[in-house]
């Protein structure tokens, strides 16, 4: 158990990164970041920056003699400096738990080998296994994604059986003929997603789902209640459980669902690291997915965390972000700024989450 004043090492200064470090100085920790950005969200946020890649041994090994324990705050750290600096000091989650969700085809088979169903899904490693693939998946449509290193959208072609769909040869010289998964389309109801958290002694706490909503490939809202039946919400919390200890996981994660009309749920996504759809947790709750990470890491007990507040959570995308003087108006609303320096097109710049009590 880390004792008071102890320092954590945090690859990745996102905004992730910034609401870990504000979580593990509350906690009495103290932080050091390691991102080639110099002006990333989470520089005012700590107590040391180290301006370097993710590879760089020099600064692994600055990390490594400075800090007590290590974390992440995305996925798409490099699986050899993680390991690495594993090799120096703890590291929570580790590199296997990262080795298995960094791939789609792996992580797909492993949540199959969990009990936990997903949708139907073939590799693909060039255009006429994508052909094969296609003719192999029946159904409404397909999706081709990269097997690693996609997200929000990025990486991926819809098949949906039309004129507009692309040739394979087309289709894998946009991917630029990285390894890819085919996943078949599923027709579900709404998609869920439920964030727990497993400590070093084993104990599991969940956080109960959220009903996401998506606009572009990005999502937009998560709303709590989520509306579904409490044998369904059950389910789902049981199945993320479950993952968490099968990848005998310390820290954060979560697990996104898809809902059928039937209720059964289908598997989408691992997210081994505090996630998006869980902001909520940080207005809405008496303890947040990012202390509980922290607390997870650190060895300290989990907490019994309650929510106070129904809520729904909207991510403020692009130019969204300039509304975010509108929504402070409103005392019901708590605004997050992540303080990124540059607006784009389909970035996600911030956060408001709007609070009605129980």
């Amino acid at each position: 158990m880390l004792a008071r004043g102890a320092t954590i090492g945090l690859l990745g200064g996102g905004q992730l990164g910034r609401m870990l470090a504000e979580a593990a100085a509350r906690l009495g920790f103290h932080v050091i970041v390691l991102d080639p950005n110099a002006d990333c969200p989470a520089a005012r946020f700590c107590d040391r920056h180290i301006v370097a890649g993710y590879d760089d041994s020099a600064a692994l090994d600055e990390l490594a003699e400075r800090c007590d324990v290590a974390t992440f705050e995305f996925e798409n750290i490099d699986l050899g400096a993680l390991e690495y600096l594993s090799g120096r000091i703890p590291v929570h989650p580790d590199a296997w738990a990262l080795r298995v969700t960094q791939d789609r085809l792996t992580e797909k088979t492993f949540l199959r080998e969990t009990g936990i169903d997903t949708a139907p899904f073939r590799a693909v490693d060039g255009a006429r296994q994508l052909e094969m693939a296609l003719a192999d998946i029946d159904g409404g449509g397909a999706i081709l994604k990269t097997r690693r290193f996609g997200y929000d959208g990025k990486g991926q072609i819809r098949f949906g059986h039309g004129a507009d769909d692309p040739a394979p040869e087309e289709a894998m010289a946009r991917i630029g003929g990285a390894p890819s998964i085919l996943e078949g389309f599923v027709d579900f109801a709404c998609e869920i997603s439920v964030v727990v958290t497993r400590g070093r002694d084993g104990t599991v706490h969940e956080f109960e789902p959220a009903r996401n909503d998506h606009e572009g490939g990005i999502l937009a809202r998560s709303t709590v209640p989520c509306g579904l039946d409490s044998i369904i919400m059950a389910d789902a919390m049981e199945k993320t459980r479950a993952l968490a200890t099968r990848l005998r996981y310390v820290g954060t994660l979560a697990l996104e669902f898809f809902v059928m009309d039937d209720g059964t749920l289908i598997a989408n996504e691992i997210a081994p690291r505090v996630h998006n759809s869980g902001h909520w947790t940080e207005a809405a709750c008496s303890v947040s997915q990012f202390e509980q990470h922290i607390r997870a890491i650190a060895g300290w007990p989990l907490a019994e965390s309650y929510r106070h507040s129904d809520c729904v959570m909207t991510n403020l995308i692009g130019d969204a972000i300039d509304d975010l003087p509108q929504w402070a108006r409103d005392g019901a609303v708590r605004v997050n700024d992540y303080g990124k320096a540059e607006t784009r097109a389909g970035r996600k710049m911030g956060h408001v989450v709007r609070l009605v009590p129980r």
